[in-house]
């Protein structure tokens, strides 16, 4: 977990505690928060492609809310669940996906932004699996300096103030930065334990 969501973590679930809990009552469950946030991503991705950014960035934010809320909404009234783990997983792959690859269609006329967003793919892409591949050697490797909330706060501004070319140089930087980092720090802790 980034420094990020554990600083706000807390106070967000607390202002967003009644809605978690007429979400309850109506019987809406993590599970469909968290592919209703990929739809709404999806839809917002259609929008940079067309080249609507601040629409984009408002239901790209919408659809990251729902990615939040489904977590909040499984922990207060125990609904975790390891396929909800893992298709909460398998979604976020998408949604960091989704908004590259409109990228990457608005950016076509533009060699270097088309490849800068395909560099923000493979980043984030990159990212993710060094974390999965350290846990599966049983490192914890929350390290780095664009994680997930990061990249997506990253996407958002620029969305909604019309910079996407400098926010996809930042994530697409930045993510490459972060996979290296967790490399060496995999690295270090492995040779660490040969001691």
């Amino acid at each position: 977990m980034s420094a990020l969501i554990k600083n706000i973590k807390p106070m967000f679930e607390k202002t967003i505690s009644p809605i978690i809990d007429i979400f309850y009552k109506i019987n809406i469950t993590p599970n469909f928060l968290t592919i209703l946030g990929l739809v709404i991503t999806g839809i917002g991705s259609f929008f940079i492609a067309i080249g609507s950014f601040f629409t984009a960035g408002i239901l790209i934010l919408i659809g990251n809310l729902c990615d939040a809320v489904d977590g909040a909404l499984a922990r207060k009234y125990q609904k975790s669940s390891k396929f909800g783990a893992f298709l909460d997983s398998v979604v976020d792959r998408y949604s960091d996906f989704l908004p590259f690859a409109a990228s990457v269609f608005y950016f076509h006329s533009k060699p270097y932004m088309l490849l800068l967003s395909v560099f923000a793919i493979a980043g984030s892409f990159l990212v993710s699996y060094s974390k999965a591949r350290a846990e599966g050697l049983g490192i914890e490797c929350n390290v780095g300096i664009l994680e997930r909330p990061e990249r997506s706060t990253i996407l958002i501004v620029s969305l909604l103030t019309g910079y996407l070319e400098i926010g996809i140089v930042l994530i697409a930087v930045g993510s490459h930065i972060t996979a290296l980092q967790r490399i060496f720090y995999v690295y270090k802790v492995l040779q660490s334990n040969k001691d």
